[in-house]
């Protein structure tokens, strides 16, 4: 991976309180998982951006290694990786997701 492409990843996830990579966009998500994501976020009614990464495979290939993990999507809050969508549910489930953003000063979606 470059160190362009890792610079435009921080450059996102660092100029965003949420951000989801994604396959797809928030009316069509292009898998499952990428769907209940942005469920998940819907319903925490809170701002996000997100980045198709099927539009970019410098993008697709290079935030895997720049979380280290090996999937998406891939949820970032304050510039801090979260996790995929498995993750992003137990927590949702579990009040910590609702919890993070909360303490975290993210901003309610306009």
């Amino acid at each position: 991976m470059t160190d362009a492409v890792n610079q435009r990843i921080a450059d996102i996830v660092n100029s965003n309180d949420v951000v989801l990579f994604m396959k797809g966009t928030p009316l069509f998500p292009q898998c499952g998982f990428s769907s209940r994501a942005i469920a998940i976020l819907d319903h925490l009614g809170v701002g996000y951006e997100t980045v198709d990464v099927l539009q970019d495979q410098l993008i697709r290939q290079g935030i895997k290694g720049f979380s280290d993990w090996p999937t998406i999507p891939q949820l970032y809050v304050k510039g801090e990786f979260v996790g995929g969508s498995d993750i992003m549910m137990e927590m949702y489930e579990a009040g910590e997701l609702q919890q993070l953003m909360s303490e975290s000063g993210v901003a309610p979606a306009s």
